[in-house]
């Protein structure tokens, strides 16, 4: 009620002035203190309701920090069967137990009204675009939401079920709703902030990831239908992968492995640093354009060089 009141003073203190000049000035002035009322008022409902979340004891405290931290930090907005396997993921297990996911409107409840549910897209989101603004001015509300993101993603790719399944099949989305989001994005979060245990699960990752099916849904989601519809086996290294994204630890990891070909082509005929180029990693560019690179253990194709001509070298001391 006080904001409506503050509205209508505002308007009535602008309709008072008899130049059209000086109620321009008079309504930018006010415009700016009311925002910076609205904004107090909007950040103070915002502490409040975090508080009623964190204040439900420690079961729905998690479930609904942890999906708030995914809807404000995710790439894209996230299906609710997307959400509900996230939070089902315990970070370096081996296998998904389905009876930890939460059901929506469990999540909905321990969240206290700041998520809703888009029923048309089937997408779950704030409840408004000024919630989205004001929770990200809270840089230490949601501590290494990046890694632990890559963390989740990275855990879900390692689960047996996948290493096992080809990648000339794709698995039922409705089954497996989280592998797509895992798949297209663990990179993007690990390359904004990468932990030592999301390190170290990339690196397991590539200890088998020839064929892996992440690989087909990676290249799905970045090549366009028709260069995709002509691969015909997914070749495609660890080191491609870390290249593509651009995550500089990954890739030294990988070059310090003996026998790290970095000239390697994969399915689509690029090279690790053809990826990086095309994707603007400066640094990864610097790191697999060096020449040489004996010295961190991978190996780079020698080019051949022609013979001299016959009596070249007699013309050099001649001269």
């Amino acid at each position: 009620m006080s904001r409506f009141l503050l509205v209508f003073l505002i308007m009535e203190a602008v309709l008072r002035e008899q130049r059209i000049s000086t109620r321009r000035e008079r309504l930018e002035e006010m415009g700016s203190a009311l925002c910076s009322a609205l904004g107090s008022a909007l950040g103070s409902a915002c502490d409040r309701m975090l508080s009623r979340v964190k204040a439900q004891g420690k079961i729905k405290e998690e479930i609904g920090m942890a999906a708030l931290m995914w809807v404000l930090h995710s790439e894209r907005p996230l299906r609710v069967d997307e959400l509900c396997h996230a939070l089902a993921v315990e970070t370096g297990s081996a296998k998904l137990d389905p009876e930890n996911a939460p059901t929506m409107r469990t999540v909905l409840n321990c969240c206290q009204g700041l998520l809703v549910v888009d029923k048309e897209a089937s997408t779950v989101g704030l409840i408004h675009s000024t919630l989205q603004e004001y929770l990200s001015t809270l840089p230490h509300l949601f501590d290494r939401a990046h890694s632990t993101i890559a963390e989740t993603c990275l855990t879900y790719l390692n689960f047996q079920r996948f290493k096992g399944l080809p990648a000339s099949d794709l698995p039922d989305p409705a089954q497996e709703p989280f592998l797509g989001y895992s798949s297209i994005y663990w990179g993007t979060h690990a390359k904004r902030e990468l932990s030592d245990y999301a390190k170290s699960l990339a690196l397991k990752l590539f200890d088998n990831y020839d064929d892996h099916i992440s690989i087909k849904l990676l290249l799905k989601n970045v090549l366009s239908p028709d260069r995709f519809s002509d691969i015909k086996g997914f070749s495609f290294t660890g080191l491609h992968c870390a290249s593509f994204f651009g995550i500089v630890e990954v890739v030294v990891a990988l070059m310090e492995t003996n026998g790290c070909d970095i000239d390697k082509r994969d399915c689509v005929d690029h090279t690790p640093l053809m990826w990086a180029a095309k994707n603007r990693h400066e640094g990864i560019i610097e790191l697999l354009g060096k020449p040489g690179g004996t010295s961190i253990g991978h190996k780079r194709k020698k080019v051949k060089r022609p013979p001299p001509e016959p009596g070249a070298r007699k013309r050099r001391r001649a001269t």
